[in-house]
């Protein structure tokens, strides 16, 4: 009662209420913030992982040379294997997309129409009448892509591969055109506007590589446990001869480490927002005792111990942090939960576009708050308040009631 008493401010306490309540409000914007930061760091790294994921092979096993010949036999060793989900032979290509709009570098990529259908990503995100890829004389595009060069379903892009065909006169480029069968729309910057997914055996007979692949993407049920399956696929491939084989890790290591770094440095820069936040309480408090000073010796005379005035104090902080810390857990859940509809709201009042899919990869904004996380930052916050009380609190409770009253 008497530590909420000191709380509640009066005409001539009213600044250390106001400092009390700052403190309240810097924690709560601090966990909040803290928060949506993580969601939204992990939101990132969720949704490229996925997406790369989705569209990539979790390993790829290429051959010793330029291509791999005879790789049936191999893929369907691999498909034996326990751990293994999907086996997709490729054939890709770097090529020059162009059409009477303009012209764009493109990834061509080869694969039977059936393992093309069995990636969710894709047969989510595909529009047009995809039964004429099968017939080798169609292609499927990035939706972006098709935008760029200004193309549509039914009409015609041409490929441009840079490995063209020796002549008399020189190397002539090899270039074909081919009839748009649909687009697709995965929700990766980068795959929507460079790739170009093509039937296998178009594929092969276009990069003039008869019977061969230029790798075997194979899917794991648990892609955190690649680095395993890597050495059980490496033994089941000797028996074909020598082989490469390169895991997602690898591929996109700089990359997820940047993202790791990055969630890091941001999670101690915004620790620093509780800190001083912490530091209003110990300020406010030490106020709150200098001013009580008489109120403190009457207790003591009155029969109040040491230890019954430090939790008074104690009370009187730690409370300004729980309710800080509780307010900012409720508005940074409720933030991250509803980020990207807060997203769409303020674009469309400043007119402007905040989340640009050409820099961020993304074109939603993800956010995915981990439970975990989030009792992490709420310890964090309420010991950093309750670690904050104890000087304050100690320095009431060493009051000497003679000095305090020595000139009432």
């Amino acid at each position: 009662m008497v530590a909420f008493r000191y709380l509640r401010a009066r005409r001539k306490e009213g600044f250390i209420s106001v400092i009390a309540g700052f403190s309240l409000l810097g924690i709560g914007l601090g966990v909040a913030t803290l928060i949506v930061v993580m969601a939204v760091m992990n939101g990132f790294r969720q949704e490229l992982l996925s997406r790369i994921l989705g569209i990539n092979g979790h390993l790829g096993v290429y051959g010793a040379g330029p291509a791999l010949i005879g790789f049936d036999p191999l893929a369907e060793a691999i498909r034996q294997l326990p751990g293994v989900t999907r086996v997709i032979p490729t054939v890709e290509g770097q090529v020059m997309a162009t059409s009477q709009g303009g012209a764009a570098g493109a990834i061509v990529r080869g694969v039977r129409p059936d393992d093309l259908l069995g990636r969710e990503i894709i047969r989510k995100g595909l529009s047009g009448p995809f039964e004429e890829f099968r017939d080798g004389e169609s292609v499927l595009i990035g939706y972006r892509l098709a935008e760029k060069l200004g193309l549509g379903v039914g009409d015609t892009i041409t490929l441009i591969s840079p490995k063209g065909n020796a002549t008399a006169f020189g190397t002539v480029p090899r270039l074909r055109g081919y009839r748009i069968a649909g687009t697709f729309n995965i929700g990766m910057f980068e795959y929507d506007s460079g790739f170009v997914f093509m039937a296998l055996d178009a594929a092969q007979t276009y990069f003039k590589l008869p019977g061969a692949v230029t790798q075997i993407e194979v899917f794991a049920d648990n892609p955190d446990r690649v680095p395993e399956l890597r050495t059980t696929i490496y033994r089941a491939a000797t028996a074909t001869g020598g082989v490469r084989i390169y895991d997602w890790q690898q591929a996109n290591a700089s990359f997820f480490n940047a993202i790791q770094v990055e969630r890091n440095v941001m999670f101690l820069i915004l620790t620093l927002i509780i800190l001083v936040a912490a530091f209003n309480i110990i300020s406010s408090l030490i106020m709150l005792v200098k001013d009580k000073g008489r109120d403190i010796a009457i207790l003591r005379t009155m029969g109040a111990t040491r230890g019954m005035v430090m939790r008074i104090f104690f009370l009187a902080g730690a409370s300004v942090g729980v309710v800080g810390t509780v307010f900012g857990t409720v508005l940074g859940v409720l933030f991250a939960t509803n980020i990207e509809n807060i997203r769409q709201f303020i674009q469309s009042v400043i007119g402007r576009e905040l989340f640009a899919a050409e820099i961020y990869f993304l074109t939603q904004l993800p956010a995915r708050v981990d439970p975990g996380e989030v009792v992490a930052v709420v310890l964090m916050a309420l010991g950093l308040s309750i670690a904050a009380t104890i000087y304050p609190s100690w320095r009431a409770a060493k009051l000497d009631p003679v000095e305090a009253l020595r000139y009432e």
